[in-house]
């Protein structure tokens, strides 16, 4: 039987996805990841994109690494759009790796009509490419496959997000989101998960957002609407492009890359005067006792 990674590989366009984007890199980083492949532990593999959906284990690394910085031990995770369940259980498995990368403990939730895509409001969300009952969910076979950390809230999500934000603990603030619900209507009502008191979150988190990249999508219509009325709407709270991350990444051809945003808590503890604690940051000159430097000072 194919191993998770064959199977993806072999449905149409994927192969060819990675070949557009792995072969494209550099022969020395492709060289240096094959050694990776070998030898390297997770948080290598991750920085190599070598982690099945790598769009993943970037923010959740990444969430989990601001989590110590800030103080926190547990974090809470969210997929809004779970069809199958095959993004869900990937990203309980990766953030397992991340736990005993980190130590930082996971609560996953995902969030999901269970019947499938709602009927479209208008032409905001995509009538073009979605319709109802699109992306069906197995409940009983997901669930019983799904860890003890993970659980499945099913339902519309503006009736099931209320009960669920009451029970997101300031010790275990939600830490990452992946936006996987193809509609406008239903991206609005998954952001408002923000919206609630400001110690429920880390100060900035990654954002996942899956449906930005279509020949239809546009300012006007799907996710990119519900992110541009969210930050109208919330003086406080902004969604932004994860700034400079493909300066930063080893392989940078990988379209995930386009797809990470960072959510801001502007009201956050953290982010008002005095909130940081922590040594005091000093800046080494590396210039002092250079040659030219006693030279300037005696002329």
């Amino acid at each position: 039987m194919l191993n998770p990674l064959l199977r993806r590989l072999a449905r149409p366009g994927k192969l060819r996805k990675v070949l557009v984007e792995r072969a494209t890199e550099p022969l020395h980083v492709n060289f240096a990841a094959m050694l990776v492949a070998l030898f390297g532990g997770f948080r290598s593999r991750a920085e190599f994109d070598l982690v099945l959906r790598p769009q993943y284990a970037f923010p959740i690394l990444r969430a989990a690494d601001l989590a110590l910085e800030w103080g926190y031990s547990k974090l809470t995770i969210l997929e809004f759009g779970v069809a199958s369940g095959a993004g869900l259980l990937n990203i309980c498995r990766i953030a397992e790796l991340v736990r005993k990368e980190t130590g930082v403990e996971f609560r996953v939730v995902g969030f999901d009509t269970g019947t499938g895509m709602p009927p479209p409001v208008d032409y905001r969300d995509l009538p073009e490419i979605y319709q109802e009952s699109d992306f069906p969910m197995d409940v009983a076979r997901l669930k019983a496959g799904l860890p003890k950390n993970c659980e499945l809230i099913l339902g519309p999500i503006a009736e099931t997000l209320p009960a669920f934000l009451e029970g997101v603990a300031a010790d275990a603030p939600i830490g990452f989101a992946s936006i996987d619900v193809d509609y406008y209507s239903s991206a609005k009502a998954a952001l408002d998960v923000f919206r609630d008191a400001p110690e429920k979150y880390l100060p900035v988190l990654p954002l996942y957002l899956d449906d930005v990249g279509d020949i239809t999508v546009n300012p006007w219509v799907g996710e990119a609407l519900a992110v541009n009325e969210f930050n109208v709407e919330n003086r406080l709270r902004k969604i932004s492009p994860w700034t400079m991350l493909r300066a930063r990444r080893i392989c940078k051809n990988a379209k995930w890359i386009d797809h990470i945003f960072a959510m801001h808590i502007l009201d956050h503890r953290i982010r008002t005067p005095g909130g940081r604690k922590g040594a005091q940051r000093v800046i080494d000159n590396e210039f002092i006792g250079l040659s030219y430097a006693k030279k300037s000072r005696a002329a």
